[in-house]
């Protein structure tokens, strides 16, 4: 398969925001019941070589794990004990049948999970157990979005491992349905007037982020990006390569933007997205003062 797979976002957005509910709910489950960390690290899911996975989380009767098997189009949920449930994943499931199909198989497991079953910053507001509307589930696009997928992780790890300070995994937030990576300078800075609790515990330190999103109403197709919170002064003026890149604004702040088809369309879209990337990181790291030398692998 292609590693950079044609992705427009109408030709799948229906299946898309299905996806994205479906996430929505496994994510939440790994949030109620994973043991916090710092800067919401217990949140995310993992990208794997068959789809998206919560990776390990602990139950009263051992641990257990839930993926999206995006191969087989099924939800697979494993406990450390070798027993197993699954379900398929097909056109016209929606998001009550995927809700009520998942908490009755982690009951014949013994996990009770407890859940705000509602979606949160996503493309629905109704109720998960009530959502009859979003049941889309193109396999063809659902296959090219887990390619992308593991193409961009790849990247994303590639580039992680060029830097030596404090840094994310690479992981996936449901809840904006993006892969992001943040690397960490190490001071702490002070969350700013009216930020909520997510913002607080995400934003408590100095960072600068990365990622990639398949489009949504603002940037309505595929995109890698990067910022710098807090944003130090002058950013958007400095150069980014390659030079399809641009910066754009983004409530007040800048994202550094490269569009998927810029990057998939260059003769080297491995190359390009990491040029991005670096280009980036080093246009905040500069300005806000990093010791840029000593991260560096």
């Amino acid at each position: 398969m292609d590693a950079f797979p044609d992705i427009p976002l109408e030709a799948w957005r229906p299946t898309k925001n299905t996806l994205h509910l479906y996430c929505q709910i496994v994510g939440k489950i790994r949030l109620a019941m994973h043991p916090r960390m710092n800067h919401w690290w217990h949140v995310p899911l993992y990208v794997t070589p068959r789809g998206l996975s919560t990776r390990t989380i602990p139950y009263a009767g051992g641990n257990f794990e839930i993926e999206f098997d995006f191969h087989d189009h099924q939800l697979v949920i494993k406990t450390s004990d070798g027993k197993v449930e699954d379900f398929a994943l097909y056109d016209g499931l929606t998001v009550a049948d995927f809700y009520n199909s998942l908490f009755l198989n982690l009951s014949k497991l013994g996990i009770e999970p407890n859940i705000k079953p509602l979606p949160y910053e996503a493309p629905s507001t109704t109720p998960f157990a009530d959502d009859t509307e979003n049941g889309s589930y193109d396999k063809e696009h659902v296959e090219r979005f887990h390619q992308t997928l593991v193409t961009v992780d790849r990247i994303l790890n590639e580039f992680r491992g060029r830097f030596c300070g404090k840094s994310t995994p690479v992981h996936m937030f449901w809840h904006s349905f993006d892969l992001a990576l943040t690397r960490f300078s190490g001071r702490r800075v002070t969350p700013r007037d009216g930020a909520g609790m997510v913002e607080r515990e995400a934003y408590s330190h100095e960072v600068i982020s990365f990622g990639f999103w398949f489009g949504d109403d603002k940037v309505p197709a595929p995109a890698f990006y990067a910022y710098a919170a807090p944003e130090p002064a002058g950013l958007a003026d400095e150069p980014l390569s390659p030079a399809a890149a641009k910066w754009a604004d983004s409530n007040g702040a800048h994202l550094a933007l490269l569009m998927y088809e810029d990057a998939r369309n260059s003769a080297d879209p491995h190359g390009a997205v990491l040029e991005f990337l670096e280009s980036a990181y080093h246009a905040g790291a500069k300005l806000a003062n990093w010791d840029v030398g000593d991260f560096h692998a």
